[in-house]
């Protein structure tokens, strides 16, 4: 099988073993979040950091949703300096985090140090946890959120796509939710 088959093949499998249960689950926290004035923070490393920026501007825009990713340079050094690498996303939900929000946290490994830290620190503050993750079904992340969905891959790119593409189907489902809402209310 060529390459690029067996590659789209694989992620195919993967979108496909998506957790309805969870992903709707994912849905009303934000949910729920939102109707109550709260806004969503998200944050990752690397790749996953540009999927929680990407996700943050989508919840916005075309959810509706307030959310902020926490991918600022000045904020990551600052507080990468001041507490440790592995304290800066505790810290900065710390800082900019409220009753009510919820935290997405993305780990394509699960195993992380700083969100590790961000998770446990976040429900220490009573926020909702929603938590992306994948390589190992034991990794500690995995069951660290009031939701957790796992990718059964350790291919950073498989991972990271497929946390991309559920998260965005979140927001869409978050777009047509809030469409039959409207319409219900002009038929």
């Amino acid at each position: 099988m060529k390459f690029f088959d067996a590659y789209f093949l694989e992620l195919s499998s993967l979108f496909d073993s998506a957790d309805s249960g969870g992903l709707l689950a994912a849905v009303d926290l934000i949910d729920a979040s939102s109707a109550s004035g709260g806004k969503i923070v998200i944050a990752g490393n690397g790749g996953s950091a540009a999927i929680a920026s990407h996700i943050a501007v989508d919840l916005t825009k075309a959810a509706g949703r307030r959310a902020q990713a926490f991918h600022d340079p000045g904020l990551i050094t600052c507080f990468a300096n001041d507490y440790g690498y592995g304290q800066w996303v505790a810290q900065a939900l710390e800082s900019y985090a409220d009753q009510g929000d919820v935290a997405i946290l993305i780990s394509s490994s699960g195993q992380s140090e700083n969100i590790l830290n961000g998770a446990k620190r976040a429900s220490e503050l009573g926020l909702s946890v929603l938590t992306l993750s994948g390589f190992e079904a034991s990794n500690p992340l995995r069951g660290m959120g009031n939701v957790n969905l796992w990718v059964d891959s350790s291919t950073y790119n498989y991972v990271e796509l497929t946390h991309q593409a559920w998260l965005l189907a979140v927001v869409d489902c978050l777009i047509e939710r809030d469409q039959i809402n409207v319409d219900s209310f002009t038929e």
